[in-house]
């Protein structure tokens, strides 16, 4: 016999009925529950104001995508229940805490509002009830169940046990046992939409039955770890056991079978003679150790090791020499120097048939190519590249390694970098080598020594292996901005190649050739579609960069092609576009970087130096003016104890000279002279500003201003001699980018010109000075007593401007 609950007949229901919909996420509420439940939506917050206002019922439906923070109406589960709220507590963070109870099965028929909160339209599902042995069985298989759950599961009250036998009515008996079990979302939901009574009471069995499963496994596992006897002992005694069971099938002993294996695999190495025998001794100590020791995973960690290295492996060099060149010109613009002593090199390996690695170091500004040279190289010479990086290193083993007495031992980054090229001839590259600090833990560059030192790198021993590794065939390239923090004698140990700067036709070069269709490509842009202007890439070069290296270019153009792509992708541009200089200021906006020498040096005591920084060459200002005082000399702007004598030396120089300069007496004399060198923030040193202080002082004294277009560098001594500075190149280039077309430097430093590109030789002009007198005149008149013209290397009468 079958009933259904109001009314008798199924496909009866009663009349629809909207509801305000309360999405819920990972939670089903079935009727005759009381559940809380907490509010936090903005709009479930004022669905629940209104229906308690109201006094209204409400509809709880399970959301389908519990990710999604607002459920729309295609993501709810058609069925849910009706709830009355019957306690509401507001929380101070705005949400709620309420108590509901679930009342009766509904079905969603039609979502009729999504604002400001979901409603719909809903009709009753009532309970499909048969009377019938089967449906007798089902509630006292589930009864039975439940109380085996109550038992196992200690979030269980006891008293539920007296709830469920007091519960006469099947699907309240359901109802109660499923909104009382953790079970997932998917069952729970799946029991809620179940109308017959049977069915539901049958899937509810099922799932019991699992749940009593998983309990008393677990409960079984818990009571066996609990009466387990002494790991050890136990241990211990199964091993022996399992060691009896193998040799009784001839099977014989995993740890045996992994000592036969790292054997044979030794014996395969070929390995140099000290190594294969260090390794047969680990290897015997390992055989006789059990797996629990202590020593175990350390001696079979060093066998790996060992057997990881390249002791044999070598890739043949490709001594193609017209091949080489063409691979370095085509990654690199200019380099020269660089690409000369990689060919030769090659030239030597064809002649001699067995070169030893050379150990090269490239110095230079940052962005000028030092670190991609490598590659190249690696490239041209058909070598495995490695790259590891020192800058900030302070710890000793992180390039020799760890001894093997700590924990955690492990060779050294050397060791590391040539187990990972599997070559041991590899181009291996140490980036930053003059960014390498020392502390307590030793100092890295002493233990660098070894490494480049080609009298000693043929036995190189790292302190994990504590065996000799050969690395003369490594063709070992060091970078470093600076060679002044590079300790002598690692110094002397590399061949120093210098990188200056670029100049602007270089950069423009290097744009046109590498950088353009580089960033072209990364952009997605097709290079039929676009061009740049050689005008609007030198625009760019000098109003909106600064800087030795091509880096910050490269971001430049990279910001051109974001404009461009984005021009593309709205449809705006359909025709190749043309970057030219209107449109590199339209879309870089406004020029960051100006010649700003000639308003600086338009005031009398003002004069522009030259010098040399970790990221290149560049300008600075000399500024001295004078108050009422007792003649002593006042510098700032964060100047070094060399700079600061430097000043003094000038200043003594000037008043020393004051008849020779056209000035009536001492004019220094009851005047306080200050001497500013602007950047205060920047620390600076060295004695090469020592004429531009005496000219900045002279020009003071004699109330003229120093010509806009000149620059210079020089150390001066009390006599008014001009001595040799270092960095030439790097200066000249930094008078070229500030567009000043003089600049005066000691005699001795003429031959230092030679190395100065041919454009630029032929744009500026060069004063080659002996004595002080010689640097002010030519910086007050512009026609000095020497000048080393653009076009020749021998010296000859100035033209005045």
């Amino acid at each position: 016999m079958t009933k259904v609950e109001e009314p008798t007949d199924v496909k009866t229901e009663e009349r629809p009925d909207v509801l305000p919909i309360l999405p819920l996420k990972d939670t089903v509420v079935f009727p005759d529950s009381m559940t809380p439940l907490a509010i936090g939506q903005e709009r479930s917050v004022r669905l629940v104001d209104e229906a308690v206002a109201n006094d209204q019922t409400i509809a709880l439906v399970t959301s389908t995508d519990p990710e999604k923070d607002v459920p729309e109406a295609d993501d709810l589960h058609r069925v849910g229940t009706a709830a009355e709220v019957h306690k509401m507590i507001r929380v101070p963070d705005g949400t709620l805490r309420i108590l509901v109870q679930a009342t009766r099965r509904i079905r969603l028929e039609q979502v009729t509002q999504e604002d400001p909160f979901l409603a719909g339209r809903f009709v009753d599902l009532p309970d499909i009830v048969t009377e019938s042995k089967e449906v007798e069985a089902l509630t006292r298989i589930v009864e039975g169940l439940f109380a085996r759950i109550i038992e196992l599961v200690p979030y269980l009250p006891d008293e539920l046990q007296l709830a469920v036998a007091n519960v006469n009515d099947p699907s309240g008996l359901a109802n109660l046992i499923a909104s009382t079990m953790r079970l997932k979302t998917a069952e729970k939901q799946e029991l809620l939409e179940e109308a017959d009574v049977a069915v539901r009471l049958r899937k509810l069995s099922v799932i019991l039955n699992r749940e009593v499963e998983v309990f008393e496994l677990g409960t079984k596992i818990q009571s066996q770890v609990q009466s387990e006897m002494e790991s050890s002992q136990r241990e211990y005694f199964l091993r022996q056991q399992l060691k009896a069971i193998q040799d009784e099938l001839g099977e014989g002993d995993e740890q045996q079978a992994e000592v036969a294996e790292l054997r044979a695999q030794i014996e395969e190495a070929k390995l140099p003679e000290e190594a294969d025998k260090q390794a047969r001794r680990e290897l015997d100590r390992l055989a006789k150790l059990p797996p629990a020791a202590a020593e175990h995973g350390g001696i079979r960690t060093y066998l790996e090791w060992i057997l990881s290295l390249p002791w044999n492996e070598l890739t043949e060099d490709d001594l193609d020499l017209a091949r080489a060149r063409e691979i370095l010109d085509e990654d690199h613009y200019d380099l020269d120097k660089v690409k000369e002593r990689i060919v030769e090199y090659l030239a030597v390996s064809k002649l001699k048939g067995d070169p030893s690695g050379p150990i090269l170091c490239f110095v230079g500004p940052p962005g000028v190519g030092k670190t991609s040279l490598g590659h190249s190289i690696a490239r041209a010479l058909g070598r495995k590249f490695v790259r590891i990086s020192v800058g900030g290193v302070r710890d000793e083993a992180e390039i020799r390694g760890h001894r093997r007495t700590y924990i955690g031992a492990m060779p050294g980054t050397v060791i590391r970098a040539l187990r990972d090229a599997g070559s041991r001839n590899p181009v291996f590259m140490i980036d930053e080598i003059d960014k390498m600090g020392a502390d307590f833990r030793g100092d890295p560059s002493s233990a660098m020594l070894e490494v480049l030192d080609p009298a000693q790198h043929s036995t190189f021993r790292d302190h994990f292996l504590d065996l000799p590794f050969d690395l003369s065939k490594v063709l070992f390239v060091c970078t470093a901005n600076l060679l002044e923090p590079v300790p002598p004698a690692l110094r002397d140990r590399m061949e120093i190649i210098e990188l200056s700067g670029y100049t602007e036709d270089e950069k423009v070069g290097i744009a046109r050739k590498y950088l353009v269709p580089k960033q072209v490509a990364e952009h997605g842009l097709d290079p039929e579609r676009i061009a740049f202007t050689d005008k609007a890439l030198r625009l760019v070069v000098r109003e909106y960069t600064r800087e030795a290296g091509v880096r910050n270019l490269e971001r430049e153009i990279a910001a051109l092609c974001r404009k461009a792509a984005r021009q593309v992708a709205e449809g705006k541009r359909t025709s190749r576009l043309r970057v030219d200089e209107k449109r590199v200021r339209a879309w870089l906006g406004r020029r960051r970087f100006s010649g700003d020498a000639r308003k600086r040096t338009s005031d009398p005591g003002v004069a522009t130096g030259l010098a040399v920084t970790p990221v290149g060459g560049d300008v600075l200002f000399i500024e001295a003016t004078a108050v009422p005082g007792e003649g002593r000399l006042t510098v700032t702007g964060q100047l070094g104890e060399v700079m600061k004598e430097s000043a003094q030396a000038a200043l003594s120089w000037v008043r020393g000279h004051s008849r020779e300069l056209g000035l009536d007496g001492d004019w220094f004399e009851g005047r306080d002279v200050h001497i500013h060198v602007p950047a205060g923030a920047v620390p600076k040193d060295g004695p090469s500003a020592g004429i531009a202080m005496a000219t900045a002082l002279a020009s003071l004294a004699l109330g003229r201003t120093v010509s806009e277009h000149v620059a210079m560098t020089g150390e001066i001594t009390l006599t008014g001699q001009v001595l040799p500075i270092g960095g030439v190149k790097e200066k000249v280039l930094a008078a070229q980018r500030a567009e000043l077309s003089t600049v005066i430097l000691p005699k001795e430093n003429e031959g230092d010109l030679d190395d100065l590109p041919r454009d630029v030789r032929k744009k500026m002009r060069f004063v080659v000075a002996d004595t002080v007198d010689e640097v002010i005149a030519a910086a007050f008149d512009g026609a000095p007593a020497h000048v080393r013209a653009a076009t020749t290397a021998e010296p000859k009468a100035a033209q005045p401007r």
